[in-house]
């Protein structure tokens, strides 16, 4: 950690942009770019959390920094990759892959995860087929297709948060249900933790359990706050 060596960071409405200034001179990426954001509220965002920063600046206390490095300095260049492996997720999206017992679960899922998949097979014009039990299955292409144009139309900011929201669901349908507004992130949480509460449940919920649950609901938030701090 580095000692902190400026005194107050702003935003600045520079040729652009917002730029994130400390005492009044912009930050960079990591490669070397001027950081500048889309919208005014996140370089405010990151503003506070450089001045929230103590007499060392500590990198892991800061959510919206690092996100837009990876939106300025690494989307762009794997712009195409990325996308690609966002649909990957579809081929084994979690909404699609149902237990085969018991019963009780399976009418969870069902209850929890069919409207998201009618949400999608509606609004963006992709059904998706569940099935029961882990065997791949080989999702429409016409499907993939749709999915994949919805993808194509997302600015670099708002393909940083899918990635980093599909990856923790593991569900591209919930990742764009959260950016296209159909849920919520708590109903999101609730959604991609129906298999772990029900185990819970059946055996009690461990310490280390409880902890992943809190850091993954840390980790959408903040990739869903990103989204809407950079949504211009």
């Amino acid at each position: 950690m580095k000692k902190r060596f400026y005194d107050t960071a702003a935003c600045a409405k520079v040729d652009g942009g917002y730029a994130v200034q400390l005492d009044g001179r912009g930050i960079k990426t990591p490669q070397g770019t001027p950081l500048l954001m889309p919208t005014q509220a996140l370089a405010e965002a990151i503003a506070d959390e450089w001045n929230a920063q103590g007499e060392e600046i500590d990198p892991k206390t800061m959510e919206m920094m690092p996100m837009a490095g990876t939106a300025i300095d690494r989307v762009p260049e794997v712009r195409d990759g990325l996308i690609e492996g966002l649909l990957k997720y579809a081929e084994t999206d979690l909404l699609c892959y149902r237990a085969e017992r018991p019963k009780d679960l399976i009418q969870r899922q069902k209850e929890a995860w069919d409207p998201v998949l009618d949400w999608a097979a509606k609004d963006l014009g992709a059904r998706l087929k569940p099935t029961h039990g882990i065997v791949a299955i080989d999702q429409d292409p016409e499907a993939l297709s749709a999915l994949k144009k919805v993808l194509e139309g997302f600015d670099n900011w708002t393909l940083t948060a899918m990635g980093e929201l599909v990856g923790i669901s593991g569900s591209l349908v919930v990742g764009l249900a959260l950016i296209k507004g159909h849920l919520t992130v708590e109903q999101a949480l609730h959604i991609c933790e129906i298999d772990e509460a029900h185990q819970n449940e059946q055996w009690g919920e461990d310490f280390e359990a409880i902890e992943r649950r809190k850091n993954i609901a840390k980790d959408v938030t903040s990739a869903h706050r990103f989204f809407k701090l950079a949504s211009v």
